[in-house]
């Protein structure tokens, strides 16, 4: 009996890192008749969304299988500093759940492990891997651009020990303030703020946990990429060399079969829907901040003011910080208390104000001419897709860098801010402002016709012959030549 062909996913808890594994579970497992996928999922509590996205995707596919881990204790606060230092030592406490999990599928007659794959921040699961003599992959579901920056990092963090210095909040800063940065996958000298935070943090776990990750990549069999040639040419290129791991770039890997499906609260997504029916096409300027994105209440008042001047017909998710030892933000309960007296009275009709919303969702209505956005990769990637122009906000993670590279690297961006991140200085009324009439204008003809032609490339390069399409065949080869 021939044995099926199985591969094993883990995933940082979250949204916006489970959804892109998932994902590209489901599209590897169709490329190849005798592959499936099991997907192991860490559990966190008090995620409705996560929650709810699982159980929509738990009959995906026949080929593809959801299970959850068994559920730890809570850490104790003395095991992390940082929320990534909180997330690595969960994940690591799972070895144990990992490998036993694994053993299980290879004990069957009927199955052969090819390979585990895991994401950017469970590179401690590559010694699973190693102890079953399993072939390990990493699936990074960031940019090409960010692989190489993390590629350099060792080198980098050396220059970043001896040429800055302690700001005093906790961030370091260069000693000369006209320094930038030389990093090889990108054309252009970088800005040291537009790093990521935990990077910047040295005296923080995160800095470390960075690192620590930076260096297992290269242990892998192979590295796929969420994103394509077409869209970033010289960063893979420049992350495709000789002995590294071979870069597979397969994507754009995207959730396109409706999260509305997946929504918390139906009722509410009904509503959003019904009102953008009733706008015109291109019209709307649509303002979300990402699965983990929430804002201080100082400023949601300067976005209120800037979108009250600036007139714009607008849709505005907006999200509650995270409470005590919940992880993720969630909603607030009265946006009243929280948003400028008689705001949401002056803006009835041409405004709506909402918590969650199934994003890409959103981004592929025709109402919608514009998106302000926290420059997640996924965030990015969507939109592209449907071919809406891009504002940028980062917050967290990486976005600073791919703010950048949206604005000052590919051509496709309009600047709000490319260094905002929690705790920095407010984006004030009428920065939002200018940055709204940039993007909802149509000013910027160059600009327009590169997020068109990137639409149409995204799609070609999944399509038969397509460069995504001839990487991904290339990597299910390799998947079914082992053992």
């Amino acid at each position: 009996m021939m044995k099926k062909l199985e591969v094993v996913f883990i995933s940082t808890p979250g949204i916006g890192n489970l959804v892109p594994v998932v994902e590209f579970a489901n599209h590897l497992t169709k490329h190849h008749p005798q592959l499936s996928a099991t997907v192991l999922i860490i559990t966190i509590s008090e995620r409705p969304v996560v929650n709810a996205y699982i159980q929509s995707r738990a009959s995906l596919s026949d080929r593809v299988r959801l299970v959850h881990l068994p559920t730890l204790d809570p850490l104790s606060p003395d095991e992390y500093q940082s929320s990534l230092g909180y997330l690595c030592v969960l994940i690591q406490k799972h070895k144990l759940h990992v490998k036993h999990a694994i053993t299980e599928i290879m004990d069957s007659d009927s199955v052969r492990v090819h390979g585990l794959f895991v994401d950017m921040f469970c590179t401690t699961m590559i010694d699973v891997a190693n102890e079953l003599d399993v072939p390990s992959y990493l699936y990074f579901a960031s940019p090409a651009s960010f692989l190489g920056f993390l590629f350099y990092l060792p080198t980098l963090d050396a220059q970043l020990a001896t040429e800055f210095v302690d700001s005093g909040s906790e961030l370091i800063v260069p000693r000369d303030s006209s320094i930038e940065l030389i990093i090889p996958s990108f054309l252009n000298p970088l800005p040291p703020l537009v790093l990521p935070t935990s990077t910047l943090k040295r005296n923080q776990d995160g800095h470390a946990w960075f690192l620590y990750h930076a260096r297992r990549y290269i242990e892998t069999k192979g590295i796929i990429v969420n994103t394509f040639r077409e869209l970033e040419p010289y960063a893979v290129d420049s992350v495709s060399v000789t002995g590294m791991p071979p870069v597979y770039p397969i994507g754009p890997v995207l959730d396109l079969s409706g999260p509305a499906q997946w929504h918390p609260d139906r009722a509410q997504h009904e509503e959003i829907m019904k009102w953008l029916e009733d706008q015109p096409p291109l019209s709307v300027v649509f303002l979300c901040f990402g699965s983990q994105g929430s804002l201080s209440v100082a400023q949601l008042r300067e976005i209120a003011t800037g979108l009250d001047r600036a007139g714009f017909r607008f849709l505005w998710s907006i999200r509650e910080p995270p409470k005590g030892t919940i992880y993720l933000p969630g909603e607030y309960p009265n946006l009243e208390e929280v948003l400028p007296q008689g705001f949401l009275n002056r803006t009835d009709g041409i405004g709506l104000v909402c918590g969650w919303v199934p994003q890409v969702t959103i981004l592929a209505h025709q109402a919608i001419g514009g998106f302000v956005s926290h420059c997640g990769w996924n965030s990015i990637l969507e939109s592209l897709w449907y071919g809406v122009p891009i504002a940028t906000w980062p917050i967290y993670a990486e976005q600073q860098m791919n703010a950048f590279l949206l604005v000052k690297e590919l051509g496709l961006g309009v600047e709000i801010r490319l260094d905002y991140r929690e705790g920095s200085d407010l984006v004030l009324a009428e920065e939002l402002e200018r940055g709204l009439r940039r993007l909802m204008d149509g000013g910027d003809e160059v600009r327009t016709r590169n997020v068109k032609e990137v639409k149409e490339k995204s799609r070609m390069a999944l399509m038969e012959n397509g460069s995504s399409y001839k990487s991904l065949q290339s990597l299910v080869k390799q998947l079914v030549a082992n053992h």
